[in-house]
């Protein structure tokens, strides 16, 4: 969905996966900083927008999620996954319940493929599952704003900031008196600079969730069965995931960010060389200068000096090998 506020002075439209929103308002590094120091908020509209409501909601995503949901009190943000049958990341969520009604935000586009899948498990349970995304958009406010919420906004509240599932309508008179308006490339340095993963850019086909550090924020392990569970257990047991995700110190001499899926080999091999992971998020830190999140196998030495395609990078150490 195109938002609204692509029409503000210098916006800039995102390109993928967050198209439909402001990539930047005209200065990058500007608005990273207003947003590490707790100013403006971040228009996400193009995020999918998911509510579950019956009495059996809590207890029937219990089942479903890696994430303990029964006991959720209102008010209180988590995060979850869904898995595939082999313990795959398919979807990732961002939940929070109003005592009444389970919100949950998604990766933009996934929403369909999610309500399908829930739909498909609901059975017996006393449940409904809505698209809400044409009618709500989600808004980041970040750590420390004073940014006054309206009372009857549900807020998903974290430390790195807060989402506000707000009503569509209401988007643009709230960007004229919450601003200064930031761009998704600034939210996106900071997640880099934070090293946290994102579905569709740090995971494939085949990710599980302790390559990228999910267990403990997405994943409960002593939890009951879910889809996926022998695998986590079997992981977690044995402690070696093929993959682990590192967060790279890029040349800053080079003039282009090596893209998404740019491979990863070492530096002493060159270009040649056998690839050993790929480059899942690039971005430009207003104070780390260039900054990337990358896979790569799990016995690659920690030390190693890198190169993404043709740029050097050094690793810093996210998941322990």
């Amino acid at each position: 969905m195109k938002s609204p506020l692509l029409s503000l002075p210098g916006a800039v439209p995102a390109e993928a996966p967050d198209e439909g929103v402001a990539g930047h308002y005209g200065d990058l590094f500007r608005e990273q900083r207003a947003l590490a120091d707790g100013s403006g908020f971040v228009d996400l509209s193009h995020r999918g927008v998911v509510t579950v409501t019956g009495e059996e909601r809590l207890s029937w995503l219990h089942l479903l999620i890696t994430q303990h949901v029964t006991d959720l009190a209102p008010g209180h943000a988590t995060e979850a996954l869904i898995l595939s049958a082999n313990g795959h990341i398919e979807h990732a969520l961002y939940l929070v319940d109003d005592g009444t009604t389970t919100w949950l935000h998604t990766e933009p586009g996934t929403q369909e493929a999610l309500i399908a899948y829930l739909e498909s498990m609901k059975f017996f349970y006393r449940v409904e599952v809505a698209d809400r995304t044409a009618d709500f958009a989600v808004v980041h406010l970040p750590a420390g704003s004073i940014t006054e919420i309206p009372e009857d906004v549900v807020v998903r509240e974290t430390a790195h900031g807060r989402d506000l599932f707000l009503p569509r309508e209401r988007l643009e008179s709230f960007a004229a008196a919450a601003g200064p308006a930031i761009g998704v490339l600034a939210l996106e340095a900071l997640r880099v600079e934070a090293h946290r993963p994102r579905l569709g850019l740090e995971t494939d086909h085949r990710t599980i969730p302790h390559e990228l550090g999910w267990i403990g924020t997405a994943v409960h392990l002593q939890k009951g069965c879910y889809r996926g569970q022998e695998t986590v257990a079997r992981v977690h047991n044995l402690g070696k995931p093929p993959r682990r995700l590192v967060f790279l110190h890029l040349d800053g001499s080079e003039v282009h960010l090596p893209p998404h899926g740019t491979p990863l080999r070492l530096a002493a091999d060159g270009e040649e060389g056998r690839q050993l992971g790929f480059v899942t998020t690039s971005a430009r830190h207003h104070e780390l200068g260039p900054i990337a999140l990358a896979l790569v196998k799990r016995n690659i030495p920690i030390d190693a000096p890198l190169i993404a395609g043709t740029t050097a990078a050094a690793q810093e150490v996210v998941v322990e090998p």
